[in-house]
């Protein structure tokens, strides 16, 4: 004759299912999170359209940003309405802020300001943003001001900048302050086109208006020539105090998503780190989601 179970036997039994089904669905989680481990320090994804965060690491540490320092540099530009096609002649004293920073751009060659702002975002390139900074209407130190002005408009309010280069450890950050800086970015066309531009070759002049071999250019952001990438605001930075670092406007999943990657070690990790989150995401372990 088959036993009855006491109720309490029952009552043991069912909390045990559930004690099993929690473990499933815990260690399945923690299975979609381990899928999404980076190496960079602190990182962001984030819904471009509602703010929802979708994975976070570290995201309100304030860190060196190198130069995507370039997109406040970028804004601080346009937002004063310069000529663009004003020519600018580069001088040793614009290059105050180069710490001694390679660059292809030589003393006394002269480019318009919309091709240096183009090179900034594009290549990156120091001696192009340091001439934007050093040609701005009250020299370095009011266009400065005007980056930290900025700032406090998009309440970024854990961020400070001291130059427009991002060669300076002390422009710092942190990822979700800088997902503010590259939703405003977005809002500029020509910030859009610029950053996320294949190649180029910038037209350069000597001093006396003399045309010389046009220089070429390339992206720092090898995504941006990846088929498998809809990129739309793209901006890379590394000083050694800062590590790689790579913030994004992409659409990926069926979303516009804001990515900030930084102080990523390894030289091809920060691009590691956007393929993971891409093949995260749309292989759905997102539905997991890491914080």
């Amino acid at each position: 004759m088959q036993r009855r179970l006491h109720p309490l036997e029952g009552i043991v039994a069912v909390c045990a299912l559930f004690f099993v089904l929690a473990l499933s669905v815990g260690f399945a989680q923690a299975q979609d999170v381990k899928k999404i481990a980076l190496r960079s320090s602190s990182a962001l994804v984030q819904d471009a359209d509602t703010g929802e965060v979708v994975y976070g690491k570290n995201a309100e540490t304030v860190v060196s940003i190198a130069s995507i320092t370039k997109l406040m540099t970028a804004m601080v530009v346009l937002d004063r309405g310069l000529d663009l096609e004003e020519k600018i002649t580069l001088t040793r004293e614009d290059a105050i802020t180069m710490k001694g920073a390679r660059s292809r751009l030589r003393t006394g060659l002269s480019l318009t300001r919309g091709d240096l702002l183009l090179l900034a975002l594009m290549s990156s390139e120091n001696r192009a943003a340091a001439a934007l900074g050093a040609n701005y209407p009250g020299g370095l130190e009011a266009f400065v001001d005007a980056m930290n002005a900025k700032a406090a408009v998009l309440e970024m309010t854990e961020s400070r900048f001291v130059e427009p280069t991002g060669l300076s450890p002390a422009n710092v950050s942190t990822a979700s302050d800088l997902a503010k800086l590259v939703r405003a970015a977005h809002e500029y066309p020509l910030i859009r086109d610029f950053s996320t531009k294949d190649r180029a070759n910038i037209p350069v002049w000597t001093a006396s208006g003399r045309a010389q071999r046009p220089l070429a250019y390339g992206n720092t952001n090898g995504l941006v020539r990846s088929k498998y990438w809809d990129i739309e605001l793209s901006k890379t930075g590394y000083i050694s105090e800062a590590g790689r670092c790579l913030v994004m406007m992409v659409k990926m999943a069926e979303k516009d998503l804001v990515v900030v990657l930084l102080d990523s070690w390894g030289k091809h990790s920060r691009i590691g780190d956007a393929n993971r989150i891409k093949k995260w995401l749309e292989s759905g372990a997102a539905s997991g989601r890491s914080s």
